[in-house]
């Protein structure tokens, strides 16, 4: 721990211990900046990605007016774009929800109205192709600033500093959500506790505030803002809770607000959408509404057609790969070339999943003679130096290319392209309360597990991600992690 003045700067785990060993700035706006060149480069992005295919397939169509044409594309795709909010300075670089399938289908609307209006008549297949580029290269521009940005995160830039007020419980329990992560933009660099309770080192603890509500609003107030002034806050938590709401919590923000900092009321719900999330205001009651993760309705029904015929055209497009594999297996070691296993599906319904063998023939027995040489924290079973795995299976699972059979599981229904990894009948056996929630879902060929570090993840972690998905699951979620899978088998990260 390191001193700055009077005031203790503690390293939050999980953030760059350099960002505390330095004097904070005093301009919010040098600390707060991302790079300039973010919106340029979006902007670029999306008019190149846009415009030049459309124009390459104008040309070839023989179109008179291929550049004119061309230019309307690109100009409609920012127009769009930036209608959404897609280019503002608050959003440039985030994970955030960005529907950029929703944004396409916008243009293409709009560019359907302007045909109509105009009369021009391109062909139709000639335009679609040219729009459809514009997809992948807004994908890849966002995720390049994405990466960008956190990794100045990581070294302690671009984030903001963050004075956190409330219950030494609801204190600990943020500083943990938020030590977990490195790609959001808040670190937590003081705490006001209300109440007689310790919180943990996270943070330091520069003021108390009584847990009684005050007789003066100044009671609340004076050491609040002493404490944002020593630290240069830039704005200020409060963790709800029985001592910090109503009337309290007003008079509070009234005096954050004339201090020129914003205050942001966490209200104790965790791993939501933002797009499930709404806010209402009855009777004076600031409301919070949580919507149910989508379960029924059109989106349901378009995932299972998707699945079905995502999976039907992969296995006629792979089929040459999938004689090279087999015949790779056969020859490589004895057994067969496929390998089933019984898994359980949604609602705990038990199938048969289908893989290319990657292990001897007796690997099942051998499991049990090497359980104490698990890697993995969790319930499953998993062994970096496996001596089970065959030489051509080391390939298969450094590739994916092992679990290509299970396209078969998703045209019977037994699994979706996207979701949970599914998981043995034992591991389900010892699952408690909240692992059962995994459950709720089809099991995927891939999934937020999948292209997140695999098996390098704690099973806290994989749970966690599993979670999320099944709560905040929507079609345009299953076409980023579709994006992203390919990458992470191209990586191989965590598979073995």
């Amino acid at each position: 721990m390191t001193v700055r003045g009077d005031v203790p700067f503690v390293p939050l785990p999980g953030r760059a211990p350099e960002r505390f060993d330095r004097e904070p700035p005093r301009h919010g706006r040098r600390r707060l900046s991302k790079p300039a060149w973010y919106q340029p480069v979006a902007l670029a992005a999306d008019a190149l990605g846009t415009g030049v295919p459309a124009y390459a397939a104008f040309r070839l169509a023989g179109e008179t007016l291929a550049l004119w044409s061309a230019g309307v594309v690109a100009v409609a795709w920012l127009c769009v774009r930036a209608s959404r909010g897609r280019y503002t300075w608050r959003d440039l670089g985030e994970r955030g929800h960005d529907p950029v399938l929703r944004d396409w289908l916008i243009l293409v609307g709009l560019l359907v109205l302007a045909r109509a209006a105009t009369g021009v008549e391109p062909p139709r297949q000639v335009a679609l192709a040219g729009l459809v580029a514009c997809l992948p290269v807004t994908l890849i521009c966002r995720g390049l600033t994405h990466r960008h940005l956190r990794a100045r995160r990581r070294a302690g830039l671009a984030v903001r500093r963050v004075l956190v007020i409330g219950e030494a419980d609801g204190l600990d329990a943020l500083a943990q959500h938020l030590a977990r992560r490195t790609d959001h933009e808040f670190v937590m660099v003081g705490a006001c506790s209300v109440g007689d309770g310790a919180p943990g080192a996270v943070a330091p603890v520069v003021a108390r505030l009584d847990a009684s509500v005050p007789q003066r609003p100044s009671d609340d107030s004076l050491p609040v803002l002493a404490a944002a002034r020593r630290l240069d806050v830039d704005l200020v938590f409060v963790v709800s809770g029985p001592s910090m709401a109503g009337e309290r919590l007003r008079r509070l923000s009234w005096a954050v607000h004339e201090y020129g900092r914003p205050l942001v009321v966490v209200p104790g719900v965790t791993e939501v959408a933002q797009r499930r999330v709404s806010v209402s205001s009855v009777a004076g009651l600031t409301m919070l509404h949580v919507a149910p993760p989508v379960r029924r309705g059109a989106a349901p029904l378009l995932k299972a057609v998707t699945d079905r015929v995502g999976a039907a055209v992969l296995l006629v497009l792979l089929a040459p790969v999938f004689v090279a594999v087999a015949i790779a297996v056969r020859l490589d070691s004895p057994g067969t070339v496929l390998h089933r296993q019984l898994r359980v599906g949604q609602g705990g319904r038990p199938f048969r999943m289908a893989k290319f063998r990657t292990m001897v023939a007796d690997a099942e027995q051998l499991r049990h003679e090497l359980s104490r040489t698990n890697e993995h924290d969790g319930l499953m079973f998993k062994m970096r130096g496996d001596p089970r795995i065959t030489r051509v299976g080391r390939v298969l699972r450094r590739s994916s290319l092992d679990e290509l059979p299970q396209l078969f599981n998703v045209l019977r229904g037994h699994m979706s392209l996207v979701g949970p990894r599914p998981p043995l009948p034992d591991e389900v056996a010892e699952y408690n309360e909240v692992e059962l929630r995994r459950l709720s879902v089809k099991p995927g060929l891939t999934g937020l597990w999948q292209v997140s570090g695999r098996s390098n993840l704690s099973w806290d972690e994989t749970v966690a991600l599993d979670l999320r998905y099944v709560d905040n699951w929507f079609p345009s979620v299953d076409f980023g992690i579709l994006c992203r899978t390919l990458r992470a088998v191209v990586e191989g990260n965590g598979a073995y």
